[in-house]
């Protein structure tokens, strides 16, 4: 049952709309699939898939299932080839055309959908920053990034004072999808009504200011900060936007891209460039989106303001690696090579490291241990299709659903080594072939029971 303070709050925003709304609460909530342009192209994916789907008007990536029924138990999803988002969180990006070879932070970003569209939005020569200040939360960003394969990012847990502190004027684009109270996700999840209070209201709306502020400096001059929630109190959202107005003269509000104006509302108190995402007008959960845009006269430089903190391997270890990279991979892996704990990892982007709370510094590739070379998961995914033996799968395979759930399986290969495992033309995890058989390397965590 719907809050009645809540209820009195739309009946104020929507007047005679308020009646469809309350009805679009009643149903089921929608869930679409975006597909995932880091490993494969729409079409590709169109051709290949098994699910029936409904094109969404403005994202030509997104689609809606006709059953969502185990899809995260699919091969697709298996190997990154989309990724399960609610159509509104899908609007957000879709709201500022994003470039290739962009920096890009994502200040709040699990579990990591709208930063995963960043991501291959800005190609691999952007560099995307994805924040999220609970640790447990970014731990599910790591695991998401790895699945779709996505190389160039940097995962943190920090607090954005924090971030502010080490980014001057630094990027292209910022994303604040900010904490909130969530009434746009009523029909999604139950406990987004039971918390429900005008109470978190207000210190939700105190939050998101203090973010804004500290964000503002990361945006370079003539860059875009894009700030997003998933609740419609207009203390969250255009009185948020207002007060950021007014204490941040060098920004001004813009327009987003026409497709988005066309399946949302505009915002209240005339601030029209705003966007309000309701589900009585286009399918899909709540969402509040602004556009704002930094004076590009601002004489500040991009500047990292710290020094980076990073571990070298040992003359062993890069040896190892070099050595299994020049007999399983064809061609060079770009970038550098660092220590990451007991692992090695490849940083292919510019973004020095932070010098803490680094959850995942760009694609882990292995660890050496007694001079042999294990292969990490995100290895296979990021960068499956350049491996030279591939155990080629497709649908239909009864090998794909032994392979899901970590069994030894029949290999069409001849020369022992380890391989890449394919499926429909994507990566999909790793293995050893030996004589015939490929041993499976696809982790315990990920497999299909």
């Amino acid at each position: 049952m719907l809050p009645e303070g809540f209820k009195a709050r739309m009946k104020n925003i929507l007047g005679e709309d308020y009646t469809d709304f309350e009805k679009a609460l009643g149903e089921a909530n929608v869930r679409a699939v975006r597909v995932n342009r880091t490993k494969i192209s729409v079409e590709d994916f169109l051709d290949r898939t098994a699910l029936m789907l409904s094109p969404i008007d403005y994202a030509e990536d997104g689609f809606i299932p006709e059953s969502c029924e185990g899809i995260g138990r699919s091969p697709e999803h298996h190997a990154g080839m989309f990724y399960v988002q609610d159509p509104g969180a899908m609007a957000t990006v879709k709201a500022i055309d994003v470039r290739e070879g962009w920096r890009v932070l994502d200040a709040c970003s699990a579990p990591g959908g709208k930063a995963s569209q960043l991501a291959s939005a800005i190609g691999d020569s952007g560099v995307l920053l994805a924040n999220e200040y609970v640790p447990k939360r970014a731990k599910i960003i790591v695991s998401n990034f790895e699945r779709l394969g996505i190389k160039n990012a940097v995962i943190t847990s920090l607090d954005t004072e924090k971030i502010s502190e080490m980014y001057d004027s630094y990027f292209d684009l910022v994303l604040c999808d900010a904490p909130c109270s969530g009434e746009g996700m009523f029909r999604k999840y139950d406990e987004a009504i039971t918390e429900w209070s005008e109470e978190n209201v207000k210190l939700c709306a105190e939050r998101q200011r203090e973010i804004l502020n500290n964000l503002s400096g990361t945006v370079k001059p003539g860059g875009y900060l894009l700030y997003s929630t998933c609740t419609y109190s207009k203390e969250e959202n255009e009185d948020t936007v207002l007060h950021f107005l007014e204490e941040h003269p060098d920004f001004s509000l813009c327009p987003v891209n026409e497709k988005i104006i066309a399946a949302t509302a505009d915002g209240l108190d005339g601030m029209k460039e705003a966007r309000r995402f309701y589900p009585h007008l286009t399918k899909g959960e709540g969402q509040f989106i602004a556009l704002l845009k930094k004076d590009e006269k601002s004489k500040n430089l991009s500047t990292i303001l710290y020094k980076e903190s990073i571990k070298l391997p040992s003359k062993e270890e890069i040896t190892t690696v070099k050595k299994f990279v020049s007999d399983n991979i064809c061609g060079e892996l770009c970038g550098r090579i660092i220590k990451w704990g007991e692992f090695l990892a490849l940083i292919p982007h510019d973004l020095p490291m932070p010098p803490y709370s680094v959850f995942m510094p760009g694609v882990m590739l292995g660890e050496v241990k007694k001079g042999n070379f294990f292969p990490h998961h995100q290895f296979f995914s990021a960068y499956g299709d350049r491996f030279r033996r591939k155990e080629l799968l497709c649908r239909g395979d009864i090998r794909v659903e032994k392979y899901l759930r970590g069994e030894e399986i029949d290999s069409t290969l001849t020369e022992n080594g380890w391989c890449a495992v394919i499926y429909e033309g994507v990566a999909l995890g790793g293995g050893k072939i030996s004589g015939g058989r490929l041993k499976n390397h696809y982790p315990k965590g990920l497999r299909n029971n």
